[in-house]
């Protein structure tokens, strides 16, 4: 294990590799074991064979083996570069508290609208930078799937390689089922309604990245929405339940429909809501509950709706009657 010090990971460690870290590259085992530390200095100190894999130099394209011994040197960080320089206090603070179940293999988190789940792209932290700040003992913490920052809800993350495998399976194979609860701008055609449309992701030249309908080049998407109850202002609060898991894929499906989720500024929800509630200005879009095979039985995860989402709701529908 890791003993974070200062700005060093400090002291040789010689780790054993058993059947859950197996199969693995060489770099992509040490980069997820040296939280932090940049990619760069991972390839450097495989490259001048400072890591060593039972006494012996690797590549760094090399497969771990059950029974390996990897040799790990210690690692000074700039401060810049530091896990705990990265944070806000008060974020680690709140981080376990957003934790809805936790067991040897899996966390299960209710992530708020406004934080990414990883850093990157200008973010110099994400979800998972702050669930292993506050867990530094875990070895491996990985995210199983990913929503938008704007999204609040439901997030699985692996404590083990083997279930980080066992559910992106059932991600591939259709076997996870997602449920999310949006208010939108408008109301929904009918009662149900499913939206088949593919769905291309672009960057514009500032750097954001866009999804857009285009059933020749993107890829297959679909979505069921169904109509929970009416609001008021002709908006409409519902139930959408993506088959496939496309970037952004509930919010375009939505705006493709001319319904799009409110306080959607990306997807052509510009307008601001007239509530009693004050700073009810997050995307209203919310993973609600995720149900999958695990430990040998179908389980289901519910992550309760966040306090202004459900004032703005009630808001609504108290106008609306």
């Amino acid at each position: 294990m890791v003993d974070f010090s200062g700005q060093t990971y400090t002291g040789v460690k010689v780790l054993d590799i058993d059947s859950d870290m197996a199969t693995q590259r060489l770099d992509n085992f040490l980069i997820s074991f040296l939280k932090g530390v940049p990619k760069s200095k991972v390839y450097q100190i495989i490259r001048k064979g400072e890591v060593r894999v039972n006494k012996c130099r690797k590549n760094a394209s090399y497969r771990l083996k059950a029974g390996d011994q990897v040799r790990v040197p210690p690692v000074r960080l700039k401060a810049k570069d530091s896990p705990a320089s990265r944070f806000p206090s008060d974020s680690l603070k709140n981080v376990k508290s957003w934790v809805i179940f936790e067991d040897g293999g899996l966390l299960v988190v209710n992530k708020p609208s406004g934080i990414a789940v990883h850093g990157g792209s200008g973010l110099s932290f994400g979800l998972i930078e702050l669930l292993r700040g506050v867990y530094p003992k875990h070895q491996y913490l990985e995210l199983v799937h990913r929503i938008d920052k704007e999204t609040s809800g439901v997030i699985l993350v692996a404590k083990k390689r083997s279930v980080l495998r066992l559910i992106q399976e059932q991600l591939r194979k259709k076997e996870l089922n997602k449920k999310y609860l949006a208010v939108l701008s408008a109301t929904l055609p009918k009662k149900k309604v499913r939206v088949t449309r593919g769905l291309l992701k672009n960057q514009l030249s500032s750097g954001e990245r866009i999804v857009k309908i285009d059933d020749e080049h993107g890829k297959d998407s679909i979505t069921d929405f169904r109509k929970l109850s009416m609001l008021s202002e002709g908006y409409c609060f519902v139930e959408a339940m993506p088959v496939t898991g496309r970037t952004h894929q509930i919010r375009v499906h939505a705006q493709y429909l001319g319904c799009p989720i409110l306080n959607d500024k990306k997807y052509g929800c510009l307008q601001s809501v007239a509530s009693k509630v004050k700073g009810a200005t997050q995307l209203m879009l919310h993973a609600a509950a995720i149900e999958l095979k695990y430990n040998g039985e179908r389980v289901s995860f519910i992550a309760p709706l966040p306090l202004r989402f459900q004032l703005l709701l009630g808001d609504l529908a108290k106008k609306y009657l």
